[in-house]
């Protein structure tokens, strides 16, 4: 019986974790990318009539992906892991937004309610002991409606706009704010429930002004928050220098008096409209350089090998000390071969170049002669002559084949394949027809890179960040801080230097002492 109940357990154990695998398996997906580079023989892009959609050119975009199921035996603990905290970071960032909305709403209507409840409750409380209202009571009310607007339309311009991001931490001046507010609107709640309900005040008029006085205090915080998170941030106070791990490429940017998480938020809004779309494939020339250099090495060992006593004995690092004497012989020799490589890289170099100026000139050339096939039809011409008129989507459609295939030779050669599709080409193509600009104008955006935010939202929208920092990211900005904004391809490297304090001085200079004699020389030619 014992055996039975524990083969019992057993299994249900089992299924347990069979329907674990069954769950996430639902979640997850293998996305399995196959790149084909082919350079110099690419077929140009399919052509098309006017009026239909050119075919898709099988060599155009570099990567093709085929999504394919996974079964059981390919999950391991890691992927399990993975994917669970993804759902629990999902679910949590949800979760936290809408419980600060709907924090923001309650207090926003305990806000603005208590005015009214405080008018409103001797009326429905002791109704026949309270005082007549004269003509400034009324008056008061008339500022009390007022000011309760426009407090309305003031908390809505500064705290219910859309969230750029989200933050790791809670904002700690307006969680002060909130707290402030609640404490205040308590501490008016308790004046008003023993004062006036206990008591049940007759004076009405006094309880008209108790209201007004709320409400200006209301006001009086709300100008305050402005000043908090608003106007202090305005004066710059440090300069951060951004710099992108992988390529160097930085940035110099004046931030003022801000935690490190606002800081953070600053420094990638500047990213996305500043800095070049982060191109991976130029990096990959120098690794597969490096890579090459190091290929061709190998150690020899002229005093045979260790005896494997020796190299398994407990407290012996003699293996240890043989693989690092290698590994420095092998950095040794990668330095001398380094010193005459630089000819090797200045002739590639040259070479890229060269190819570079060439596919250019060719995509300039095609372009121009592209733009000339086509006119833009002005009023009086479409009454005279009805010809076949295209809208801007079918003359780009009719004018892309013949700039296709430089325009591609191009972007392969630049390694730009991947940052444009052909769908994108067409409707960039497409906005220039409409806009009547020049085929200098089609071409900025692809002979020079641009910011990240003018390529296709794939390049940017999922990327998440991840904010590292030795210091807690409410702190504010110091001189020295350092931290770091990390994706999945690269990291920014923010560094903080306080501005320093200028002192400057007046001089004045008379204007009437600015005298002259004129010199002469036996070589002067006056």
């Amino acid at each position: 019986m014992e055996s039975l109940t524990v083969m019992d357990a057993e299994e249900e154990e089992v299924l347990q974790v069979l329907e674990v695998c069954q769950t996430i398996e639902e979640f997850r997906e293998v996305i399995v990318t196959t790149i084909e580079e082919d350079s110099n023989n690419s077929p140009p892009v399919a052509s098309s009539g006017t009026g239909t959609k050119p075919s898709q050119d099988d060599n155009w975009g570099e990567t093709t992906t085929a999504v394919t199921g996974t079964s059981e035996h390919s999950l391991s603990q890691e992927d399990i892991v993975r994917i669970t905290k993804d759902l629990e970071d999902s679910v949590g960032l949800d979760c936290r937004r809408y419980f600060t909305l709907t924090l923001a709403v309650v207090m926003g209507l305990l806000v603005f309610l208590t005015p009214v409840a405080f008018l409103v409750l001797p009326h429905l409380l002791w109704p026949e002991k309270l005082q007549s209202c004269g003509t400034a009571c009324e008056g008061l009310f008339i500022s009390v409606a007022f000011k309760l607007l426009i407090l309305l339309l003031a908390v809505w311009a500064l705290f219910f706009r859309s969230p750029r991001a989200g933050l790791p931490r809670v904002f700690v001046f307006r969680a002060l704010l909130a707290v402030l507010v609640l404490l205040f609107v308590m501490s008016y709640w308790l004046f008003y429930g023993v004062r006036i309900l206990d008591t049940q005040d007759d004076n009405y008029q006094g309880i008209v002004q108790y209201a007004v006085s709320l409400v200006d205090a209301l006001l009086f915080i709300h100008y305050l928050a402005i000043v908090l998170l608003e106007l202090r941030q305005l004066q710059p106070r440090y300069s951060v220098c951004v710099m992108r791990s992988t390529d160097g490429e930085k940035r110099h940017y004046n931030l003022g008096q801000l935690s490190i998480q606002r800081a953070a938020l600053a420094v990638l809004e500047h990213y996305y409209c500043d800095f070049p779309v982060h191109n991976p494939a130029l990096l990959s020339a120098s690794k597969s350089r490096a890579a090459k250099h190091l290929a061709g090495l190998k150690v020899y060992n002229v005093d045979g090998e260790f005896p494997a006593a020796l190299a398994e004995g407990p407290g012996n690092n003699a293996a240890a000390g043989m693989a690092h004497s290698q590994s420095r012989a092998m950095i040794a020799a990668a330095a001398r071969r380094r010193d005459t490589s630089h000819n090797e890289l200045y002739y590639e170099d040259a070479e890229h170049e060269r190819r570079v100026r060439k596919r250019k000139a060719r995509l300039v050339v095609a372009v121009e002669e592209a733009f000339t096939h086509i006119k833009r039809m002005q009023e009086e011409e479409q009454k005279k002559t009805p010809v076949d008129v295209m809208d801007p989507r079918e003359a780009a459609q009719a004018i892309f084949p013949s700039m296709a295939r430089a325009l591609q030779k191009y972007l392969r050669t630049t390694k730009q394949q991947h940052c444009h599709s052909m769908e994108s080409i067409q409707q960039h193509l497409a906005f220039c027809i409409t806009n009547n600009m020049t085929p200098k104008a089609f071409l900025e955006s692809y002979l020079s890179a641009g910011p990240t935010l003018q390529y296709s939202r794939s390049h940017w929208s999922a990327r998440q960040w991840t904010l590292i920092s030795d210091a807690s990211v409410t702190s504010g900005l110091s001189d020295g801080c350092v931290f770091q904004l990390k994706c999945v391809d690269f990291s920014l490297v923010v560094t903080t230097k306080k501005i320093p304090y200028i002192q400057m001085s007046e001089e004045y200079i008379d204007p009437k002492s600015h005298k002259f004699v004129l010199r002469l020389q036996s070589e002067t030619s006056v």
